[in-house]
């Protein structure tokens, strides 16, 4: 089974440019058209938030139509820069999104299983998991015990950013590792938020981040807090599962560049 991740498209309207200079928009699009030409074809599409860049419904709008040539299944979930009411109503005919109340829903009938975790608050750039959400997790986790991954927005763990860090998953991540830890069966927890390619060792398994469609942040480790964005190559997340070995993570670049070529010796 293969697993694509997309995550930070930021779209606004049809038409305009993120901070007036970065056309999210075609960035999506040569995305979604990465996506498709893949050999082998992704199984399945996840997309882990910040979908649009201010919650508009013409947003939501621009998405659907930039996301209706994926040749496969997509599963949503909220950003920090997402609304729920307006992403409900944009996306009707996905059926797995609760009518009301958080995003949160499982994916059965996969060689792994999928639970989808709604870390928004709304308003806000940081996210939270509070207990009505870890109550639901902890029931959707003590329904099974087959391999299973989550993926959320906000990353469990500090990346070494420090504005991101300071505006990440600022409640409940004690307990989501605890939860985690205990049932033993999560091979993953994929998030979004970082616009990086990030791996760690998280609550006795593995927790990673995946690059933007579009921009990158910048790679900053100093301990400041301001945010800047870099025009570094376009990427998606891919995620192989393969029975006894796992998940196996590769990032793809988004873009035309030379190759392939044979390796030759030297």
């Amino acid at each position: 089974m293969l697993i694509a991740q997309i995550t930070d498209m930021h779209l606004k309207g049809e038409g305009e440019l993120l901070y007036g200079r970065i056309d999210t928009t075609g960035f999506l699009e040569r995305a979604v058209a990465h996506v498709n030409a893949l050999d082998p074809r992704p199984d399945i599409v996840l997309a882990t938030g910040d979908l649009v860049n201010d919650g508009g419904p013409e947003q939501y709008a621009n998405l659907k139509r930039v996301l209706a040539p994926l040749e496969m299944p997509v599963f949503l979930i909220p950003g920090n820069h997402d609304a729920r009411d307006a992403m409900r109503q944009a996306f009707p005919e996905h059926g797995y999104l609760p009518g009301d109340g958080f995003l949160q829903y499982t994916v059965e009938g996969l060689p792994v299983r999928l639970i989808a975790l709604d870390t928004l608050v709304e308003g806000e750039g940081h996210g939270e998991l509070c207990d009505e959400r870890l109550d639901w997790l902890e029931a959707r986790l003590a329904e099974s015990d087959r391999p299973t991954l989550l993926f959320m927005h906000h990353p469990p763990f500090k990346c070494g950013i420090g504005y991101l860090d300071r505006e990440g998953l600022n409640k409940g991540g004690q307990r989501l590792s605890e939860l985690v830890r205990a049932h033993g069966n999560v091979e993953r927890a994929m998030a979004g938020h970082v616009h990086r390619p990030i791996q760690v060792r998280w609550a006795g398994t593995l927790a990673s981040t995946a690059p933007s469609t579009a921009h990158q942040a910048t790679l900053d480790l100093r301990p400041i807090e301001t945010l800047s964005l870099m025009m570094e190559p376009p990427g998606i997340s891919l995620h192989l599962w393969r029975e006894g070995t796992g998940l196996i993570t590769h990032m793809s670049y988004v873009g035309n560049y030379d190759g392939p070529q044979p390796f030759r010796a030297m």
